[in-house]
């Protein structure tokens, strides 16, 4: 089981209601915040999730507006002293930038407060533990070193009560052995080995987090087959698919289309541009998957095998117009921030 808690969910600007990339997802007692953009760490504290073990950051990709917020966020946990340590993981270009960022900017010669480990991110498997694993891949966007993340749950097999109770299985810690996959003898002598007791493997439950993507080309689509949750930007409606194109980014209708042609269970579209109303946005995801969200910042979904992801709280406020308009940001003849 896994939760996710949108931080920031505004492209490349913030807007009124919208920050800068940024969601932690929750398992067990573990916490990941997947991107930093500028002011995480407010979004952090208006979310009351706290900053205590949040000690491992996974960056998609090097831009601005999705590293911003390192700055920020290091300078207020070493004054507070609330974590042991942290972890950075990103590709090496992004780790380049975070270096100049951290060291240069932040630290400027003084050795961190706690022990700071900056790790080259490659495809593969981050985080494993009996439950779960963590995992990132190669995704295309714009420049080089762009990952996704993937959360996945193990499969289990479900002790079969009714049968173990015909055998004679007490309750107990013989059953816990059974469950972990090792043979008991009973009182009367027998042996009872778990494929008595157990049933077929049950998939857990995925998510997978996809930041910037231009392309929906290549190993992404069998890391997205079949998952439980996909979260993926959506820039921009289908409308302005020739934009999407020309600066690396999703369309909304080609995200929903790409999760329902892959059975994904529960589609979560972030990263949405200030130029659309929300209502224009939800209806292009839903027109193409059943079970799509524009997530909003401080939304959290619980995510859960055998049932659809759970939008359990956020923001109540309507969005029904555009948020910006953009010549007041950035001059009439400026290029609105998420195409650049």
């Amino acid at each position: 089981m896994f939760e996710i808690v949108f931080l920031g969910t505004s492209a490349s600007a913030p807007s009124i209601h919208r920050g800068l990339s940024a969601q932690v997802v929750m398992v067990k007692d573990q916490r990941f915040l997947i991107d930093c953009g500028e002011g995480t760490q407010r979004q952090i504290l208006r979310s009351r999730i706290g900053f205590k073990r949040l000690n491992r950051v996974l960056l998609t990709h090097g831009h601005l507006d999705h590293i911003l917020g390192l700055a920020g966020l290091l300078s207020t946990l070493m004054r507070w002293e609330s974590l042991h340590s942290l972890e950075i993981w990103g590709g090496s270009w992004t780790l380049d930038r975070v270096q100049d960022l951290i060291h240069t900017v932040v630290l400027r010669g003084v050795a961190p407060p706690m022990p700071l480990h900056l790790f080259d991110l490659k495809p593969g498997v981050l985080l494993e533990d009996r439950d779960y694993s963590v995992s990132a891949f190669p995704v295309q966007h714009r420049g080089r070193d762009n990952f996704g993340f993937a959360f996945t749950e193990k499969s289990r097999r479900p002790f079969l009560v009714e049968r173990a109770e015909a055998l004679g299985v007490p309750v107990g810690p013989e059953r816990a052995r059974l469950v972990r996959g090792e043979s008991i003898r009973l009182n009367n002598g027998r042996v009872i080995h778990p494929d008595e007791v157990l049933g077929p493997d049950v998939p857990g439950a995925k998510l997978v987090y996809i930041g910037d993507i231009g392309t929906l080309d290549g190993p992404v689509r069998e890391v997205v087959r079949g998952a439980h949750t996909l979260v993926i930007e959506g820039t921009y409606l289908d409308a302005d698919a020739e934009m999407a194109d020309a600066f690396g980014h999703m369309t909304i209708g080609r995200a929903a289309r790409f999760a329902n042609e892959l059975d994904v269970g529960t589609l979560i579209i972030t990263h949405v541009s200030r130029r659309y109303r929300e209502r224009d946005m939800i209806r292009e995801a839903q027109q193409y998957h059943p079970h799509a969200f524009v997530a909003r910042d401080f939304d959290r979904f619980l995510i859960a095998k055998g049932r659809p992801a759970e939008k359990l709280e956020g923001t109540t406020y309507a969005i029904d117009e555009p948020e910006d308009d953009d010549s007041l940001l950035y001059g009439p003849e400026t290029v609105p921030a998420e195409e650049l």
